[in-house]
């Protein structure tokens, strides 16, 4: 990856004001979307994802059952007014890509033998895209689940890190992540040590990696309490 030609920090700041291993204001909230059985709106700073979930239900076309077990479908979109170029509505190669990574950094936490020849739905809108969105996507949906009543082992946790002018850097914005030597999108279950997600774009050192798969294990046991404290908002 190229190294950017646009300058992002400044006196050890980056342009939101933030510390390198700070996060944006996250906000998060449950039960958004009132005809899905789960459903879940999770903010980083302006990027802004809504998860909904329908399921478990009979799986159509029967010849797509799994007799043993249920199964996991996701579809990430992107609206076409989330970004300041309008995008074309539909799936694109990206959304497709997107959408099998966040299904499968999901999967390992829900009791899908518990559900043979059933399917579990999950879609997840992006109404506004600043940068790390598959991992805020990730957060809503494990959200939007457990909402939803699903069993899981654990709640499913992400967030992005990176590099950028040789500073290892926690949750990028759109200008941080379109111009950075590095990205990575992290996603675990945090109760079980458990990674599920690890994706990266670019070069790093052996001990870049190992820092930054620190600060994202950080920063995911704090959202993972923000997670929490969502859930137990619902009933309260």
């Amino acid at each position: 990856m190229a190294k950017s030609e646009v300058k992002l920090l400044i006196d050890g700041k980056r342009l939101d004001g933030r510390l390198p291993g700070e996060m944006r204001k996250v906000e998060m909230k449950v039960d958004v979307v009132s005809r899905a059985d789960g459903s879940a709106m999770v903010k980083f700073g302006n990027t802004v994802a809504i998860a909904a979930v329908y399921g478990p239900r009979p799986l159509y076309p029967k010849y797509l059952q799994e007799a043993k077990s249920g199964i996991l479908r996701c579809r990430y979109n992107m609206v076409p007014f989330s970004v300041v170029e309008r995008k074309n509505p539909g799936p694109d190669r990206r959304s497709i890509e997107l959408s099998k990574v966040i299904r499968l950094a999901l999967e390992p936490a829900i009791f899908l033998e518990e559900f043979p020849k059933a399917t579990i739905d999950i879609f997840v809108e992006i109404l506004q895209a600043d940068g790390s969105t598959r991992v805020t996507g990730i957060n809503a949906a494990s959200l939007a689940l457990a909402s939803a009543g699903i069993p899981m082992k654990d709640l499913v946790t992400a967030c992005s890190v990176g590099k950028i002018e040789d500073t290892l850097i926690l949750d990028l914005s759109g200008i941080e992540d379109n111009n950075s030597e590095c990205d990575m999108a992290f996603a675990m279950m945090p109760s079980k040590e458990k990674i599920t997600l690890l994706q990266m774009d670019g070069t790093l050192k052996k001990e870049e990696v190992k820092k930054l798969m620190e600060m994202a294990k950080d920063a995911c046991a704090k959202i993972y309490e923000m997670q929490k404290n969502a859930i137990k908002e619902k009933y309260r």
